[in-house]
């Protein structure tokens, strides 16, 4: 076993706080650092009531979500600016050089200590193994399999947006039937992807505008954003069949699933 302190050298950990990023009830920041590496230093910059980052440095992990007790190190960042000042809430923050070759390829294994997402770092450098080191930075979920799609608009967003190849390859070599369902008020839509286009390509204008250009999606989202999708969102696929099937069929099983799902009813987003 090859323990963190192995692979690194921090010679005043107690200038340091770990920050421990989870899920904050909207977001999983894993996603986050995939999409957008400015919303990610974001989440190194809240301040609290309780001051949790009162240390110079910042050493941030990131909670992989898909693995049990296995966090991506998120860079290591110094606290420029506190804002003390009454009602203030956000540090100015600025990622340091430290271990910048490591960003997105540490992963560690380490069983957190209740709900805290700031300790003291000190207290747990010791209890940190080095569970893997990636080739290249985290990128995004490697593709599950069709029958796993269960995803929601932000970690597709991410895939995406960064055309990440085994997802791409998958999606744009299958026509099928998939199910949109919000989980603000549980309805769902059933959709189709045929043609020569495979489900890529329409899972790609989702991605796009929050609504496919569907018309009760459209209606939603217009009025409630796009970020209502990345918040309620889920997809996944109900059948998927291979491109030389005929279009007819891929229709044909689409109105079976509204049958099915009760789509076309108060339950439903699909209008025929």
């Amino acid at each position: 076993m090859i323990f963190l302190h192995d692979l690194i050298t921090i010679n005043t950990p107690q200038d340091y706080k770990l920050h421990l990023a989870s899920w904050n009830g909207r977001q999983h920041p894993l996603d986050v650092f995939v999409q957008d590496k400015e919303r990610w230093e974001g989440w190194n910059t809240w301040r609290g009531e309780k001051n949790d980052f009162n240390r110079k440095y910042i050493f941030s992990l990131i909670d992989s979500y898909q693995e049990k007790h296995t966090w991506l190190f998120g860079g290591v960042y110094e606290v420029l600016e506190r804002g003390a000042a009454k009602g203030a809430h956000s540090y100015s923050v600025a990622l340091t050089d430290q271990y910048k070759d490591m960003i997105g390829r540490l992963k560690v294994h380490f069983v957190r200590p209740g709900r805290a997402r700031a300790l003291k770092f000190e207290n747990y450098i010791d209890s940190f193994s080095v569970a893997e080191l990636l080739k290249s930075e985290y990128s995004g979920e490697a593709f599950c399999g069709y029958e796993n799609i269960n995803h929601d608009f932000m970690t597709l967003e991410g895939i995406f947006q960064r055309s990440k190849s085994d997802w791409k390859a998958a999606l744009q070599s299958v026509k099928g039937i998939y199910l949109i369902t919000d989980k603000n008020n549980g309805k769902r839509y059933v959709g189709s992807a045929y043609g020569d286009a495979g489900i890529w390509s329409r899972w790609s204008c989702y991605i796009g505008n929050g609504h496919g250009w569907n018309d009760e999606l459209t209606k939603l989202i217009s009025k409630a954003g796009k970020e209502y999708a990345r918040q309620n969102f889920i997809f996944s696929l109900l059948e998927c069949r291979p491109m030389k099937t005929d279009d007819k069929a891929i229709i044909e099983r689409e109105s079976y699933w509204k049958e099915v799902m009760l789509s076309r009813s108060e339950y439903g987003y699909n209008k025929n």
